[in-house]
C-alpha cells in the first residue's frame, strides 16, 4: 500500500466536488419537483448545469495546465 498523500487528497477533493454536485442536483432538483412540478424541475436541473458549465470548464482548463506541467517536469 503506498502512501502518497497528494494522490490521497487529490481523490478526496473529487470525491467531495462529485457529491456537492450531485446532492445539488438531487435534492435542489427533488424539491423544485415537489413544490411546482416536473416541468419546472427540468427548468431547474436545466439552469443548475447551464451554472455548472463555467466550473466544468475551469476544471477542464486546470486539468490541461496539470498535465502540461507534469510533462514539462519529466523533461
Amino acid at each position: 500500500m503506498s502512501r502518497d498523500l497528494r494522490k490521497y487528497s487529490r481523490q478526496t477533493s473529487l470525491r467531495l466536488i462529485l457529491g456537492g454536485i450531485a446532492l445539488v442536483l438531487l435534492v435542489g432538483g427533488g424539491l423544485i419537483y415537489l413544490v411546482y412540478g416536473p416541468t419546472a424541475a427540468a427548468t431547474g436541473l436545466l439552469c443548475i448545469g447551464i451554472g455548472l458549465f463555467p466550473v466544468l470548464i475551469t476544471l477542464i482548463f486546470l486539468q490541461v495546465i496539470d498535465w502540461i506541467v507534469k510533462r514539462a517536469n519529466r523533461e
